[in-house]
């Protein structure tokens, strides 16, 4: 039902639609303005839309967020529980991801109050409340299966991403380092931080060392200090992001879960 409504939706723009293919998601051979095409699929209540060039769909280069994209939470708020200060914490991260907060000084405002934490609470953390995300270990293995390079690159921890990444199948992982001293943590993290520029750096740079254009690159994320790789990227994914973010982002998840992005790129519908 789904495929046939999008399908004449498309042509009442004035586009041409192929071959469909209907199950989980839907695959539209769609000849026509892909901007018009994403404003009116997009309209449709509960669907997720991807509107892009056949020439370019089969990307070989991923980079992703970690904190709410390809796991549940937001590793720092959750440290921030072990300490009474969730709720302070959780309200700072907020604002640093809608971007109205610089996020370096929110993060080392937030890292500060981790003061004295037990290394083993933090390694319990881990254990017990960092989830995967639906679909992260689906759509990377699908992707590097397909012959693709996948990069989690996060303003978190290390002490999450390294295991987060090596679950899920990330290639390689860059993330900031919080400082322990003495099986406690000290307050503050390694330098220079990871952030939006780092962020951007990771994809640029993987780009060049593998000769690749930007038309071959997906950047997905949550926050405003994703939105410089989303722009950078071929394919920018806003996934259930903060609106600066979605402004951003060529494509919007909204809906669905990380098997949307796998869906898009044409691996197991």
């Amino acid at each position: 039902m789904a495929a046939s409504v999008i399908a004449d939706a498309a042509r009442a723009i004035g586009g041409t639609a192929g071959a469909v293919v209907e199950g989980v998601a839907c695959d539209l051979r769609f000849s026509g303005d892909p901007v018009a095409a994403r404003m009116t699929l997009e309209g449709f209540v509960n669907l997720d839309v991807i509107v892009q060039r056949a020439a370019d769909r089969h990307r070989k280069l991923l980079v992703a967020d970690m904190d709410s994209t390809m796991i549940t939470v937001e590793c720092i708020d959750e440290l921030a529980d072990y300490v009474g200060l969730k709720a302070e914490v959780s309200a700072v991260t907020e604002a640093a991801m809608r971007g109205e907060l610089d996020f370096g000084e929110a993060l080392a405002a937030r890292v500060a109050l981790l003061e004295g934490l037990p290394l083993a609470k933090a390694e319990e953390c881990l254990r017990e409340r960092v989830k995967l995300m639906p679909g992260s270990v689906e759509l990377v293995t699908a992707f590097r299966a397909a012959g693709g390079y996948a990069v989690l690159v996060s303003g978190g921890f290390t002490l999450f991403a390294e295991p987060v990444g090596q679950q899920v199948g990330f290639d390689r992982v860059v993330a900031n380092t919080l400082l322990h001293e003495n099986g406690a943590l000290t307050g503050r993290t390694a330098q220079p931080i990871v952030d939006s520029a780092t962020k951007k750096t990771v994809l640029l740079d993987e780009l060049t060392k593998r000769g690749l254009p930007a038309s071959a690159s997906l950047a997905i994320g949550d926050g405003a200090n994703d939105i410089a790789m989303i722009e950078a990227a071929g394919l920018g994914v806003a996934y259930h992001a903060k609106p600066r973010t979605e402004a951003a982002a060529d494509a919007r998840v909204h809906w669905g879960d990380l098997n949307v992005v796998r869906y898009a790129w044409g691996l197991a519908i």
